[in-house]
């Protein structure tokens, strides 16, 4: 049963020690089953299998899916395009192909109500590809088990090495480090919102024609303005 529907788009250590827990290895790879967390639970999982195959035959992609509790009950649906670049029309698009599946399919008992989003300028980060294209941004993660003592490592992205997301966090001498820690092992994961990703979401949008040239200019003289403050 669906109640409603809405669209919207919004425009990155001491030494290991003996512990209980698992631990990072310092620029390592690895292969073990990747765990997907575009959906944790085991209904968002069974409602990714049925709005997925229409987002994706719609040109794309699911990032993440979550069924909220609550009252009421919503259904979030985050979506992007291969590029990036999803705008309001999109999700307006992508939550009537969806909904009418989810009239057909009917798998929840209770009224909801449906929204589907862009992931946002500091978007969480759902799978392994995510960790290569940001690669070079911040981000925080958190693992489900303490890892070399701790559960959330902020730092910036390199890439992915395997199975392993790569980032570089600050080591014990204060110098900087790079880490592999297991993409099976992640809770959560998203960008940090700095000024180089708002440069970055704003050139992506430049480069689509969804952002006025001179808007853009604009921004970036801002931007660079506020740069220079933070260096005197």
């Amino acid at each position: 049963m669906r109640l409603d529907s809405g669209a919207s788009a919004s425009t990155p250590e001491a030494p290991p020690v003996k512990h209980a827990g698992r631990s990072a290895r310092f620029f390592v790879s690895g292969h073990a089953e990747v765990t997907d967390l575009v959906a944790k639970t085991s209904i968002d999982r069974r409602l990714a299998d049925i709005v997925r195959p229409t987002i994706e035959g719609m040109g794309y992609e699911l990032v993440r899916i979550r069924l909220m509790g609550g009252q009421k009950k919503t259904l979030q649906i985050m979506a992007d395009r291969p590029g990036g670049g999803i705008e309001v029309e999109d999700c307006a698009r992508i939550s009537t192909a969806v909904g009418a599946v989810l009239d057909v399919e009917d798998p929840l008992e209770e009224a909801y109500t449906l929204e589907v989003s862009s992931p946002g300028i500091d978007r969480p980060l759902t799978r392994l590809k995510d960790f290569d294209d940001w690669e070079g941004f911040e981000a925080r993660l958190e693992t489900s088990e303490l890892i070399d003592g701790r559960r959330r490592f902020k730092g910036v992205l390199a890439g992915t090495e395997g199975d392993e997301v790569l980032i570089g966090i600050e080591g014990p001498d204060g110098e900087p480090v790079t880490i592999g820690l297991k993409f099976d092992w992640l809770s959560d994961a998203k960008l940090v919102l700095t000024d180089e990703l708002i440069r970055e979401a704003l050139t992506q949008k430049k480069s689509s024609g969804q952002i006025d040239e001179s808007r853009f200019d604009a921004i970036e003289e801002e931007l660079s303005a506020e740069d220079a403050e933070k260096e005197e």
